[in-house]
Protein backbone atom coordinates (compact mmCIF):
# COMPACT_ATOMS: atom_id res chain seq x y z
CA UNK A 1 0.00 0.00 0.00
CA UNK A 2 1.77 3.34 -1.09
CA UNK A 3 1.12 6.01 1.64
CA UNK A 4 0.97 9.84 0.93
CA UNK A 5 3.80 10.53 3.39
CA UNK A 6 4.31 14.20 2.34
CA UNK A 7 1.19 14.91 3.31
CA UNK A 8 0.52 13.13 6.16
CA UNK A 9 3.96 14.02 7.68
CA UNK A 10 3.00 17.99 7.33
CA UNK A 11 -0.42 17.16 9.46
CA UNK A 12 1.30 15.17 12.14
CA UNK A 13 4.23 17.50 12.72
CA UNK A 14 1.40 20.52 13.27
CA UNK A 15 -0.27 18.56 15.58
CA UNK A 16 2.53 17.25 17.19
CA UNK A 17 4.24 21.43 17.65
CA UNK A 18 0.72 22.01 19.11
CA UNK A 19 1.28 19.33 21.54
CA UNK A 20 4.94 20.96 22.20
CA UNK A 21 2.97 24.46 23.24
CA UNK A 22 0.50 23.12 25.19
CA UNK A 23 2.89 21.06 27.52
CA UNK A 24 5.30 23.77 28.04
CA UNK A 25 2.58 25.52 29.85
CA UNK A 26 1.18 24.45 33.22
CA UNK A 27 -2.29 24.66 35.01
CA UNK A 28 -0.59 26.97 37.66
CA UNK A 29 1.76 26.79 40.51
CA UNK A 30 2.34 23.86 42.26
CA UNK A 31 3.49 22.87 45.78
CA UNK A 32 5.08 20.15 46.24
CA UNK A 33 6.68 17.56 48.80
CA UNK A 34 8.52 14.15 48.86
CA UNK A 35 5.63 12.51 49.86
CA UNK A 36 2.80 14.61 48.63
CA UNK A 37 1.59 15.05 44.69
CA UNK A 38 1.00 18.50 43.21
CA UNK A 39 -2.16 20.20 45.18
CA UNK A 40 -4.06 20.77 41.67
CA UNK A 41 -3.70 16.69 40.89
CA UNK A 42 -5.34 15.81 44.54
CA UNK A 43 -8.68 15.77 44.89
CA UNK A 44 -10.68 13.62 48.27
CA UNK A 45 -12.08 10.44 47.38
CA UNK A 46 -15.46 10.01 46.54
CA UNK A 47 -16.03 13.76 45.66
CA UNK A 48 -18.79 14.49 43.31
CA UNK A 49 -17.80 14.85 39.36
CA UNK A 50 -17.73 18.68 39.79
CA UNK A 51 -14.35 18.59 41.43
CA UNK A 52 -13.06 17.35 37.75
CA UNK A 53 -12.94 18.70 34.46
CA UNK A 54 -15.60 15.81 32.77
CA UNK A 55 -15.82 17.73 29.47
CA UNK A 56 -12.97 17.27 26.98
CA UNK A 57 -12.37 17.78 23.40
CA UNK A 58 -10.05 16.51 20.34
CA UNK A 59 -8.73 16.93 16.84
CA UNK A 60 -7.05 14.88 14.90
CA UNK A 61 -5.44 14.07 11.70
CA UNK A 62 -4.12 10.86 10.00
CA UNK A 63 -4.44 8.12 7.39
CA UNK A 64 -7.79 6.89 5.79
CA UNK A 65 -7.53 3.61 3.88
CA UNK A 66 -9.85 0.79 3.00
CA UNK A 67 -7.23 -1.47 4.00
CA UNK A 68 -7.90 -2.56 7.57
CA UNK A 69 -6.01 -4.97 10.33
CA UNK A 70 -9.00 -7.38 9.99
CA UNK A 71 -8.66 -7.81 6.42
CA UNK A 72 -11.35 -5.61 4.25
CA UNK A 73 -13.89 -6.69 1.94
CA UNK A 74 -12.93 -3.73 0.04
CA UNK A 75 -9.66 -5.30 -0.96
CA UNK A 76 -11.67 -8.28 -2.14
CA UNK A 77 -13.24 -5.65 -4.36
CA UNK A 78 -10.27 -2.83 -5.35
CA UNK A 79 -7.14 -4.82 -4.96
CA UNK A 80 -4.94 -1.82 -4.25
CA UNK A 81 -6.02 0.22 -1.46
CA UNK A 82 -4.50 3.28 -1.31
CA UNK A 83 -4.00 5.83 2.09
CA UNK A 84 -5.64 9.25 2.13
CA UNK A 85 -5.86 12.00 4.13
CA UNK A 86 -8.33 12.30 6.80
CA UNK A 87 -9.51 14.65 10.29
CA UNK A 88 -11.87 14.75 12.58
CA UNK A 89 -12.62 15.82 16.19
CA UNK A 90 -14.88 15.22 18.92
CA UNK A 91 -16.43 16.36 22.14
CA UNK A 92 -16.46 13.78 25.32
CA UNK A 93 -18.05 13.78 28.72
CA UNK A 94 -16.24 11.30 31.30
CA UNK A 95 -18.68 9.32 33.65
CA UNK A 96 -16.22 7.66 35.76
CA UNK A 97 -12.28 7.52 35.58
CA UNK A 98 -12.62 4.51 33.23
CA UNK A 99 -15.87 4.80 30.70
CA UNK A 100 -16.89 7.97 28.91
CA UNK A 101 -19.21 9.17 25.95
CA UNK A 102 -17.62 10.63 22.99
CA UNK A 103 -19.60 12.13 19.95
CA UNK A 104 -17.46 11.87 17.24
CA UNK A 105 -16.68 13.95 13.72
CA UNK A 106 -14.67 12.38 10.43
CA UNK A 107 -14.15 13.74 7.02
CA UNK A 108 -11.50 12.76 4.50
CA UNK A 109 -10.85 10.56 1.26
CA UNK A 110 -10.84 6.87 0.49
CA UNK A 111 -9.53 5.58 -2.57
CA UNK A 112 -8.34 2.07 -4.48
CA UNK A 113 -7.20 0.90 -7.62
CA UNK A 114 -7.69 -1.74 -9.94
CA UNK A 115 -11.29 -3.57 -9.24
CA UNK A 116 -11.69 -7.66 -9.21
CA UNK A 117 -13.03 -8.89 -12.04
CA UNK A 118 -17.24 -8.99 -12.89
CA UNK A 119 -18.69 -11.92 -13.74
CA UNK A 120 -17.87 -11.49 -17.25
CA UNK A 121 -14.32 -11.69 -16.30
CA UNK A 122 -13.64 -8.11 -16.81
CA UNK A 123 -12.11 -5.90 -14.41
CA UNK A 124 -15.48 -3.07 -14.77
CA UNK A 125 -13.18 -0.01 -12.22
CA UNK A 126 -9.96 1.25 -12.80
CA UNK A 127 -10.29 3.56 -9.26
CA UNK A 128 -12.73 4.52 -6.98
CA UNK A 129 -12.35 7.94 -4.71
CA UNK A 130 -15.05 8.15 -2.28
CA UNK A 131 -15.24 11.31 -0.54
CA UNK A 132 -16.26 11.08 2.99
CA UNK A 133 -18.38 14.29 3.37
CA UNK A 134 -18.92 13.77 7.32
CA UNK A 135 -19.72 11.00 9.96
CA UNK A 136 -21.31 11.41 12.75
CA UNK A 137 -21.05 8.66 15.67
CA UNK A 138 -21.88 8.26 19.58
CA UNK A 139 -19.61 5.92 21.08
CA UNK A 140 -18.50 4.87 24.51
CA UNK A 141 -14.77 5.28 25.60
CA UNK A 142 -13.58 2.67 28.13
CA UNK A 143 -9.76 4.09 29.90
CA UNK A 144 -8.04 0.87 31.24
CA UNK A 145 -4.89 0.79 33.57
CA UNK A 146 -5.49 4.13 35.17
CA UNK A 147 -5.44 2.74 38.63
CA UNK A 148 -1.73 3.13 40.57
CA UNK A 149 -1.03 3.17 43.99
CA UNK A 150 2.49 5.42 43.97
CA UNK A 151 0.96 7.47 41.17
CA UNK A 152 -1.80 10.29 41.43
CA UNK A 153 -2.33 9.53 37.60
CA UNK A 154 -0.77 7.39 35.15
CA UNK A 155 1.25 9.33 32.18
CA UNK A 156 -0.11 6.53 29.73
CA UNK A 157 -3.64 5.82 28.86
CA UNK A 158 -5.13 2.57 26.85
CA UNK A 159 -8.48 2.92 25.75
CA UNK A 160 -11.13 1.18 23.60
CA UNK A 161 -13.95 2.64 21.60
CA UNK A 162 -17.47 0.94 20.34
CA UNK A 163 -20.26 3.01 19.16
CA UNK A 164 -22.66 3.63 15.95
CA UNK A 165 -23.70 6.73 13.87
CA UNK A 166 -24.11 7.86 10.71
CA UNK A 167 -21.94 8.57 7.56
CA UNK A 168 -22.33 10.82 4.41
CA UNK A 169 -20.11 9.96 1.36
CA UNK A 170 -19.86 10.22 -2.16
CA UNK A 171 -18.39 7.53 -4.36
CA UNK A 172 -16.96 8.47 -7.79
CA UNK A 173 -16.08 5.74 -10.39
CA UNK A 174 -13.52 5.19 -13.01
CA UNK A 175 -14.32 2.90 -15.59
CA UNK A 176 -11.15 0.53 -16.99
CA UNK A 177 -11.49 3.38 -20.04
CA UNK A 178 -11.22 6.18 -18.16
CA UNK A 179 -14.77 7.43 -18.18
CA UNK A 180 -15.71 9.41 -14.14
CA UNK A 181 -19.32 8.85 -12.96
CA UNK A 182 -20.70 8.80 -9.56
CA UNK A 183 -21.94 5.46 -8.47
CA UNK A 184 -25.15 6.62 -7.13
CA UNK A 185 -27.33 8.78 -10.22
CA UNK A 186 -29.89 10.40 -7.64
CA UNK A 187 -29.11 12.71 -4.55
CA UNK A 188 -26.49 14.69 -6.69
CA UNK A 189 -24.68 10.94 -6.05
CA UNK A 190 -24.55 11.27 -2.08
CA UNK A 191 -24.95 8.61 0.32
CA UNK A 192 -26.15 7.98 3.84
CA UNK A 193 -25.62 4.96 5.78
CA UNK A 194 -25.19 3.71 9.14
CA UNK A 195 -21.86 2.72 10.72
CA UNK A 196 -20.18 0.91 13.45
CA UNK A 197 -16.86 2.38 14.51
CA UNK A 198 -14.33 0.06 16.73
CA UNK A 199 -11.19 1.47 18.08
CA UNK A 200 -8.35 1.21 20.53
CA UNK A 201 -5.17 3.71 20.88
CA UNK A 202 -2.96 5.29 23.68
CA UNK A 203 -2.81 8.93 25.37
CA UNK A 204 -0.06 10.29 26.99
CA UNK A 205 -0.02 13.23 29.41
CA UNK A 206 1.83 16.40 27.73
CA UNK A 207 0.35 18.54 30.40
CA UNK A 208 -2.35 19.08 32.89
CA UNK A 209 -5.17 18.87 30.20
CA UNK A 210 -3.70 18.60 27.38
CA UNK A 211 -3.03 15.08 26.10
CA UNK A 212 -1.06 13.35 22.93
CA UNK A 213 -3.97 10.94 21.15
CA UNK A 214 -2.13 7.92 19.31
CA UNK A 215 -5.50 5.98 17.67
CA UNK A 216 -6.73 3.33 15.55
CA UNK A 217 -10.62 3.28 14.61
CA UNK A 218 -12.11 0.56 12.23
CA UNK A 219 -15.66 1.47 10.74
CA UNK A 220 -17.95 -1.24 9.90
CA UNK A 221 -20.16 0.44 7.11
CA UNK A 222 -23.93 -1.43 6.82
CA UNK A 223 -23.33 -1.73 3.47
CA UNK A 224 -21.42 -2.21 0.41
CA UNK A 225 -21.61 1.12 -1.32
CA UNK A 226 -18.46 2.99 0.28
CA UNK A 227 -16.15 1.81 -2.75
CA UNK A 228 -19.08 1.64 -5.71
CA UNK A 229 -18.66 -1.63 -6.66
CA UNK A 230 -20.61 -4.48 -4.97
CA UNK A 231 -18.49 -7.13 -5.27
CA UNK A 232 -18.09 -10.55 -2.71
CA UNK A 233 -21.20 -10.69 -0.09
CA UNK A 234 -19.59 -8.44 2.78
CA UNK A 235 -19.66 -4.95 4.01
CA UNK A 236 -17.47 -2.36 3.44
CA UNK A 237 -15.01 -1.24 6.10
CA UNK A 238 -12.24 0.87 6.44
CA UNK A 239 -9.78 2.41 9.26
CA UNK A 240 -8.59 5.50 10.63
CA UNK A 241 -5.16 5.65 12.32
CA UNK A 242 -4.36 9.22 13.92
CA UNK A 243 -2.49 11.33 16.19
CA UNK A 244 -4.33 14.64 17.91
CA UNK A 245 -4.59 16.56 20.88
CA UNK A 246 -7.27 15.71 23.60
CA UNK A 247 -7.83 19.12 25.43
CA UNK A 248 -9.76 19.47 28.79
CA UNK A 249 -12.45 21.78 29.83
CA UNK A 250 -13.36 23.86 32.68
CA UNK A 251 -10.98 25.34 35.88
CA UNK A 252 -7.51 24.46 35.13
CA UNK A 253 -7.40 24.18 38.78
CA UNK A 254 -8.92 20.85 38.64
CA UNK A 255 -7.97 17.63 37.70
CA UNK A 256 -9.20 15.72 34.44
CA UNK A 257 -11.27 12.98 35.47
CA UNK A 258 -10.38 10.53 32.59
CA UNK A 259 -6.23 10.24 34.32
CA UNK A 260 -7.36 10.36 37.25
CA UNK A 261 -6.71 7.72 39.81
CA UNK A 262 -9.41 7.69 42.86
CA UNK A 263 -7.26 4.85 44.28
CA UNK A 264 -4.04 6.97 44.79
CA UNK A 265 -6.40 9.90 45.78
CA UNK A 266 -6.91 7.79 48.98
CA UNK A 267 -3.61 7.22 49.82
CA UNK A 268 -2.82 10.59 49.39
CA UNK A 269 -5.73 11.90 51.79
CA UNK A 270 -4.35 9.58 54.45
CA UNK A 271 -0.82 10.92 54.38
CA UNK A 272 -0.92 14.45 53.99
CA UNK A 273 -4.41 15.67 54.64
CA UNK A 274 -3.03 18.67 56.93
CA UNK A 275 -0.34 19.69 54.33
CA UNK A 276 -2.91 20.08 51.57
CA UNK A 277 -5.12 22.12 53.81
CA UNK A 278 -2.06 24.15 54.41
CA UNK A 279 -1.32 24.47 50.66
CA UNK A 280 -5.21 25.17 50.06
CA UNK A 281 -5.44 28.03 52.34
CA UNK A 282 -2.28 29.51 50.48
CA UNK A 283 -3.17 28.87 46.94
CA UNK A 284 -6.63 30.18 48.16
CA UNK A 285 -4.67 33.74 49.62
CA UNK A 286 -2.70 33.66 46.53
CA UNK A 287 -5.56 33.73 44.29
CA UNK A 288 -7.49 36.31 45.91
CA UNK A 289 -4.55 38.65 46.46
CA UNK A 290 -4.14 38.35 42.46
CA UNK A 291 -8.05 38.93 41.80
CA UNK A 292 -7.34 42.49 44.02
CA UNK A 293 -4.76 43.15 41.82
CA UNK A 294 -6.31 42.56 39.14
CA UNK A 295 -9.69 44.56 40.01
CA UNK A 296 -7.21 47.77 41.60
CA UNK A 297 -5.98 47.31 37.42
CA UNK A 298 -8.81 47.54 36.22
CA UNK A 299 -10.60 50.15 37.72
CA UNK A 300 -7.52 52.54 36.95
CA UNK A 301 -7.98 51.55 32.98
CA UNK A 302 -11.71 52.26 33.36
CA UNK A 303 -11.13 55.61 35.41
CA UNK A 304 -8.56 56.38 32.01
CA UNK A 305 -11.00 54.82 29.50
CA UNK A 306 -14.25 57.04 30.43
CA UNK A 307 -11.80 59.79 30.41
CA UNK A 308 -10.64 59.58 27.02
CA UNK A 309 -14.74 58.27 25.64
CA UNK A 310 -15.83 61.50 25.19
CA UNK A 311 -13.10 62.81 22.65
CA UNK A 312 -13.46 59.87 20.40
CA UNK A 313 -17.54 59.46 20.18
CA UNK A 314 -18.43 63.22 20.20
CA UNK A 315 -20.08 63.90 17.20
CA UNK A 316 -21.27 67.88 16.80
CA UNK A 317 -23.14 67.78 13.45
CA UNK A 318 -24.56 64.57 14.28
CA UNK A 319 -22.83 63.01 10.49
CA UNK A 320 -21.83 59.88 12.09
CA UNK A 321 -18.19 60.87 12.37
CA UNK A 322 -16.74 61.99 15.37
CA UNK A 323 -15.13 65.27 15.70
CA UNK A 324 -11.75 64.13 16.30
CA UNK A 325 -11.99 62.64 12.85
CA UNK A 326 -14.13 64.60 11.20
CA UNK A 327 -12.43 67.16 8.08
CA UNK A 328 -15.74 68.88 7.50
CA UNK A 329 -17.23 69.89 10.25
CA UNK A 330 -20.57 71.60 10.83
CA UNK A 331 -21.99 69.45 8.03
CA UNK A 332 -26.46 70.33 7.49
CA UNK A 333 -28.21 67.94 8.68
CA UNK A 334 -29.22 64.93 6.16
CA UNK A 335 -25.97 65.17 3.85
CA UNK A 336 -24.41 61.90 2.79
CA UNK A 337 -21.10 62.44 3.84
CA UNK A 338 -17.33 60.06 3.26
CA UNK A 339 -15.44 58.23 6.08
CA UNK A 340 -13.94 61.83 6.82
CA UNK A 341 -17.18 63.47 7.16
CA UNK A 342 -17.55 65.70 3.62
CA UNK A 343 -20.30 65.76 1.59
CA UNK A 344 -20.37 63.28 -0.97
CA UNK A 345 -21.11 64.45 -4.92
CA UNK A 346 -24.26 63.89 -6.03
CA UNK A 347 -24.82 61.91 -9.08
CA UNK A 348 -26.39 63.26 -11.87
CA UNK A 349 -29.26 61.43 -13.52
CA UNK A 350 -26.98 59.61 -16.73
CA UNK A 351 -29.52 58.83 -19.90
CA UNK A 352 -28.53 55.92 -21.62
CA UNK A 353 -29.37 55.82 -25.61
CA UNK A 354 -29.35 52.50 -27.50
CA UNK A 355 -28.39 53.51 -30.90
CA UNK A 356 -29.34 51.47 -34.29
CA UNK A 357 -25.12 51.00 -35.06
CA UNK A 358 -25.77 49.23 -31.01
CA UNK A 359 -29.00 46.83 -32.29
CA UNK A 360 -26.77 45.68 -35.35
CA UNK A 361 -23.97 44.95 -33.25
CA UNK A 362 -26.32 43.00 -30.76
CA UNK A 363 -28.88 41.45 -34.43
CA UNK A 364 -25.56 40.14 -35.85
CA UNK A 365 -24.33 38.25 -32.79
CA UNK A 366 -27.98 36.62 -32.55
CA UNK A 367 -27.69 35.74 -36.37
CA UNK A 368 -24.12 33.96 -36.08
CA UNK A 369 -24.99 32.39 -32.32
CA UNK A 370 -25.07 28.58 -32.88
CA UNK A 371 -24.92 25.95 -29.90
CA UNK A 372 -23.51 22.15 -30.64
CA UNK A 373 -26.69 19.85 -30.29
CA UNK A 374 -28.73 19.52 -27.39
CA UNK A 375 -25.43 21.38 -24.85
CA UNK A 376 -24.93 24.29 -23.82
CA UNK A 377 -21.77 24.47 -25.46
CA UNK A 378 -21.21 27.78 -28.03
CA UNK A 379 -19.65 27.00 -31.06
CA UNK A 380 -16.63 29.14 -32.12
CA UNK A 381 -17.41 30.74 -35.12
CA UNK A 382 -20.09 32.72 -32.92
CA UNK A 383 -17.80 33.92 -30.69
CA UNK A 384 -16.31 37.10 -33.05
CA UNK A 385 -20.12 38.05 -33.02
CA UNK A 386 -20.48 37.75 -29.10
CA UNK A 387 -16.50 40.09 -28.73
CA UNK A 388 -18.20 42.72 -29.96
CA UNK A 389 -21.46 42.60 -28.28
CA UNK A 390 -19.28 42.34 -24.83
CA UNK A 391 -16.78 45.80 -26.43
CA UNK A 392 -20.37 47.18 -26.53
CA UNK A 393 -21.33 46.65 -22.99
CA UNK A 394 -18.02 47.56 -22.00
CA UNK A 395 -17.63 50.98 -23.69
CA UNK A 396 -21.30 52.05 -23.29
CA UNK A 397 -22.33 50.19 -19.48
CA UNK A 398 -25.28 48.77 -21.04
CA UNK A 399 -27.59 46.09 -19.18
CA UNK A 400 -28.17 43.12 -21.32
CA UNK A 401 -30.93 40.40 -20.99
CA UNK A 402 -30.50 36.87 -22.16
CA UNK A 403 -33.40 35.12 -22.74
CA UNK A 404 -33.10 31.44 -23.59
CA UNK A 405 -35.61 28.96 -25.60
CA UNK A 406 -36.27 25.85 -26.57
CA UNK A 407 -38.70 23.72 -28.90
CA UNK A 408 -41.36 21.31 -27.69
CA UNK A 409 -39.03 18.22 -28.45
CA UNK A 410 -37.97 16.43 -25.09
CA UNK A 411 -39.33 16.77 -21.53
CA UNK A 412 -39.87 20.33 -19.90
CA UNK A 413 -37.94 20.03 -17.61
CA UNK A 414 -34.79 18.76 -19.91
CA UNK A 415 -35.55 21.81 -22.18
CA UNK A 416 -36.21 24.42 -19.18
CA UNK A 417 -32.54 23.34 -17.83
CA UNK A 418 -31.18 23.55 -21.17
CA UNK A 419 -32.59 27.01 -22.21
CA UNK A 420 -31.42 28.10 -18.70
CA UNK A 421 -27.81 26.77 -19.54
CA UNK A 422 -27.27 28.33 -23.07
CA UNK A 423 -28.47 31.99 -21.43
CA UNK A 424 -26.15 31.14 -19.00
CA UNK A 425 -23.00 30.40 -20.98
CA UNK A 426 -23.64 33.73 -23.05
CA UNK A 427 -23.14 35.57 -19.88
CA UNK A 428 -20.40 33.56 -19.10
CA UNK A 429 -18.41 34.50 -21.93
CA UNK A 430 -19.43 38.05 -21.93
CA UNK A 431 -18.39 38.18 -18.32
CA UNK A 432 -15.14 36.36 -19.16
CA UNK A 433 -14.48 39.51 -21.80
CA UNK A 434 -14.89 41.90 -19.44
CA UNK A 435 -18.34 42.69 -19.17
CA UNK A 436 -19.83 44.18 -15.90
CA UNK A 437 -21.76 40.79 -14.81
CA UNK A 438 -24.20 42.52 -12.40
CA UNK A 439 -25.92 44.06 -15.60
CA UNK A 440 -26.23 41.15 -17.57
CA UNK A 441 -29.00 39.40 -16.48
CA UNK A 442 -29.26 35.17 -17.64
CA UNK A 443 -32.86 33.68 -18.07
CA UNK A 444 -34.40 30.31 -19.44
CA UNK A 445 -38.10 29.89 -20.51
CA UNK A 446 -37.50 26.32 -22.16
CA UNK A 447 -40.90 25.83 -24.15
CA UNK A 448 -43.13 27.89 -22.71
CA UNK A 449 -43.00 30.78 -25.04
CA UNK A 450 -42.74 29.76 -28.96
CA UNK A 451 -42.83 32.28 -31.62
CA UNK A 452 -43.71 29.60 -34.50
CA UNK A 453 -45.07 26.52 -34.90
CA UNK A 454 -43.62 23.30 -33.20
CA UNK A 455 -45.61 21.07 -35.68
CA UNK A 456 -42.47 21.78 -38.78
CA UNK A 457 -38.92 21.38 -38.34
CA UNK A 458 -38.83 25.49 -39.42
CA UNK A 459 -40.92 26.19 -36.94
CA UNK A 460 -38.70 24.49 -34.50
CA UNK A 461 -35.46 25.94 -35.71
CA UNK A 462 -37.06 29.46 -34.69
CA UNK A 463 -38.01 28.39 -31.69
CA UNK A 464 -34.69 27.43 -31.06
CA UNK A 465 -33.12 30.84 -29.95
CA UNK A 466 -31.56 33.20 -27.42
CA UNK A 467 -33.19 36.38 -27.39
CA UNK A 468 -31.18 39.50 -26.49
CA UNK A 469 -32.35 42.86 -24.93
CA UNK A 470 -30.52 45.59 -24.86
CA UNK A 471 -30.96 48.68 -22.49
Amino acid sequence: MKFKFKKATLLLSGILAGGQLFAQTPDSTKTTTTVTPAFNDYVKPFSGGDAFRTWSIGINGGILTPYTIFGSNNRQDFTSPKAEIGYGGYIKKQILPSFGIQADFLAGKLQGNDSQPNSLGNAPYSQFNTKLNWSASLSANITLANINWRHQKGFIQPYLTLGGGFMGYKPVLTTSDGAVSNFKTDNNGRINEFFIPVGAGLKFDLAPGVNLDLGYQVNFVNSDNVDGYNYGSGNDRFSYAHIGLEFALGSRSKPQLATHNPVASMRTEYMTQEQMLQNSLQAQQTQIDAEKAKNEQLRSDLNATNANLAKFTTDSDGDGVPDIYDKCPNTPAGTKVDGSGCPLPVAQNVKVYVTEEDRKVVKEAIKNLEFDFGKATIRDHSLPSLDKVAQLLIDKNFSLKLAGHTDNVGSKEANLKLSKDRAEAIRTYLVSKGANASRIEATGYGESQPIASNKTAKGRQINRRVEFTLF
